[in-house]
């Protein structure tokens, strides 16, 4: 299957959902999409970003592991 994303104003949406309504589901599945997708894709085009020009900073298995734990400890009373 292929899939696209479709943009269009609220008041068409009942519009929008008869007609592909009229497709099996072999034909066509409607998948809601993620509430944080917009939000997401920004984060990640960032992170990228910051991976390409150097400006990434990263964190040693150490560090993370501190976190780790000081994250658990927080939340284990």
């Amino acid at each position: 299957m292929e899939a696209i994303r479709l943009e269009f104003q609220p008041e068409i949406k009942e519009k929008v959902l008869q007609l592909l309504s009229t497709f099996s589901s072999d034909e066509l599945r409607i998948i809601e999409e993620d509430s944080d997708f917009e939000e997401d894709k920004k984060r990640l085009k960032e992170r990228a970003d910051q991976i390409t020009n150097g400006t990434a900073q990263y964190s040693t298995f150490e560090e993370l592991n501190i976190l780790l734990e000081n994250t658990i400890s927080k939340y284990e009373d």
